[in-house]
């Protein structure tokens, strides 16, 4: 099953990421939102593999978010999907939090789909409202 998700993660410390082209983008501490697609092979799979990404089980680099991921001092904390459905712009301009410009945007007219949250608890709370579900690992 595929759809649209949400992934609320904690950076512990502020950070100089090298994030694929877009370059170096300099990330404060604190939370971030990623809304993401999953209709390719897999669906939900990507979630996991996000998962093990920031758990630092996997170092293959495919999008701009796992290089977020794959840094030392994130962690991925919540994940909420949207089953079937498909609101990654939608999302991503819904959330709340400042877009770190071109971010997770590549393929759409989105200013990022990253955004820095003002709060983990408030990222997965509006998300859920918006009928995302709580997801465990």
């Amino acid at each position: 099953m595929g759809g649209t998700y949400v992934l609320g993660i904690d950076l512990t410390r502020a950070a100089t990421i090298e994030v694929g082209a877009l370059g170096r983008i300099e990330f404060d501490a604190g939370a971030y939102a990623y809304v993401g697609s999953a209709f390719g092979p897999g669906g939900f799979a990507r979630v996991d593999r996000h998962r093990q990404l920031a758990a630092g089980d996997r170092d293959t680099r495919h999008w701009h978010i796992d290089y977020l991921l794959g840094h030392a001092e994130t962690s991925l904390e919540t994940a909420i999907t949207f089953p079937d459905a498909d609101r990654e712009c939608e999302l991503a301009d819904r959330l709340p939090g400042e877009r770190v410009t071109g971010f997770g945007a590549s393929d759409c007219d989105c200013s990022a789909h990253l955004l820095a949250a003002p709060g983990l608890e408030t990222v997965r709370d509006a998300a859920v409202a918006e009928g995302g579900t709580l997801e465990s690992e």
